[in-house]
């Protein structure tokens, strides 16, 4: 029986930290070129300029939240346009669901933002203190004597500024970048500007260089949900257990001849940044980013042995090849009922939103009724209804509208402000237009409760038109 008395164990293990050790091979080499060109992408877009005309932004990329709109190169989004959004967002979810399902969890190892700038923090770590022997000899160091304070705080400043580089390229994305940058440095930036700067800084510097692996297990969701993703024709990184046991190392003395052929040297542990055992199974916490296939494909080629050992390879090959059959090729695994479904689905999605982009209006009309009062009563017997009527101009110039009403031919048009049925509405704005309909007495819009009729809106200058549809109420409500 145990001691009533002893303490309860922990439900918590504390962080180990991981030294992962340098590698190169052909995924190592697709994780720098992904790095460099996703943040490349990240700190180069709030820069780039696009002309739209001299009353609009010409930044390419701005999310103007002042003007609640949304700039994207040549498409403007507006905010009852945010469906468009919401388009992007699902074709993203179905777009990982596709990756996942053929190929594990490359959006983790290759693209995901932790990862990335994981990566570029772990670079700079190495560049200061050294590879992981290095980086393992001054962890295990306890006495702080100067070359460890220099180098641990020549690192910090380092990761500092990339996590201030991000903060501050976020910002650039909701202002014009420029004009946003000389304000930062001079102090007159909004406070907002500053506290979501500080807030992303804090966040980098702490999760890509303190948390790391423990953001992917325990804060990302995506790890409990992906075995929904993949079935047993995903490809995934995986150990070829039936070729490499029983492990050790290769001497004659000791019967090698009776060996697999994983020589137990430890690479692929080495150089994972989760710090986990490949050979141990499929586990939680791997994030399929392939660099222990490099460190194993370069340790069997210098013992001469063939590559593949750990490699990408899915569960329904595993008998073919114990057989020493070749594993099915790889357009097998890709090209399957689960992937075509989201494939389809997700060129459904972008193929609506591309339609939906190129048939919306760029004249948009809202009409809404005044309810207090119903209607008013005219000195000569005419029934009059008023309307807030909202005309939206999506061009980059003034355009002059024109209102008319379709319907009853006894009902006429009457625009507060003006004696005449234009009105010009300012580029890019909404324009609020108080507009009076008025039926004559003994009309049968006058008389009747209620009578239906389209308010139409013309575009003099290219004759695009729109319309809307609403209600007049009579004398008999």
């Amino acid at each position: 029986m145990s001691d009533s008395n002893s303490p309860a164990p922990s439900l918590y293990a504390a962080r180990e930290p991981i030294f992962p050790r340098r590698v190169s091979g052909k995924f190592r080499n697709l994780k720098w070129v992904i790095m460099i060109v996703t943040l490349g992408i990240y700190y180069i877009t709030p820069w780039l300029r696009w002309d739209r005309g001299p009353q609009l932004p010409d930044q390419a990329v701005l999310i103007d939240l002042a003007n609640r709109r949304f700039f994207f190169f040549w498409i403007e989004i507006w905010p009852h346009e945010f469906y468009f959004v919401a388009g992007l967002l699902i074709m993203a979810g179905l777009g990982l669901f596709l990756f996942t399902s053929a190929l594990g969890r490359v959006w983790c190892g290759y693209a995901c933002p932790q990862t990335v700038w994981t990566d570029l923090y772990i670079l700079v770590e190495r560049w200061i203190e050294g590879d992981r022997n290095a980086r393992l000899r001054l962890h295990r160091q306890k006495k702080l004597d100067f070359r460890k304070a220099r180098l641990r705080v020549t690192k910090w400043v380092a990761w500092f500024l990339i996590g201030l580089a991000t903060g501050g390229a976020w910002v650039f994305y909701f202002a014009d970048a420029p004009t946003l940058l000389v304000d930062l440095v001079t102090g007159q930036a909004h406070p907002v500007a500053y506290t979501t700067m500080l807030i992303l800084t804090a966040t980098t510097f702490f999760f890509g260089g303190f948390a790391r692996e423990q953001i992917c297990i325990y804060a990302c969701p995506w790890p409990r949900i992906q075995a929904a993703m993949m079935d047993e024709d995903t490809l995934t990184v995986g150990y070829r257990e039936w070729r490499g046991e029983p492990r050790g190392k290769h001497r004659k003395s000791e019967g090698a001849e009776q060996l697999g052929d994983c020589i137990d040297c430890m690479a692929c542990v080495n150089v994972c940044p989760m710090g986990i055992d490949i050979r141990d199974g499929q586990q939680l916490e791997c994030i399929t980013c392939a660099l222990c296939i490099d460190a194993c494909d370069d340790v069997m080629a210098k013992i001469g042995k063939p590559r593949g050992l750990i490699d990408y390879l899915a569960l329904s090959d595993e008998p073919r090849e114990r057989e020493g059959n070749t594993p099915r090729p790889i357009w097998h695994h890709v090209f399957r009922v689960r992937t075509i479904m989201y494939t389809a689905l997700w060129s459904l999605v972008g193929i609506g939103l591309v339609f939906a982009l190129f048939i919306r209006p760029e004249i948009e009309m809202t009409v809404a009724p005044v309810r207090n009062p119903t209607f008013v009563t005219l000195s000569d017997g005419s029934i009059r209804n008023t309307y807030d009527v909202r005309l939206l101009n999506k061009h980059g110039e003034d355009r002059p509208f024109r209102l008319t009403v379709h319907g009853d031919p006894t009902l006429r048009i009457q625009l507060e402000g003006t004696p005449y049925e234009t009105v010009d509405v300012p580029a890019n704005e909404t324009y609020l237009q108080k507009v009076y309909v008025i039926a004559p007495p003994s009309s049968g819009p006058a008389m009747a409760e209620r009578t239906e009729f389209r308010f139409w809106v013309e575009d003099l200058t290219n004759g695009d038109r729109a319309y809307n549809d609403t209600i007049f109420n009579g004398a008999a409500n």
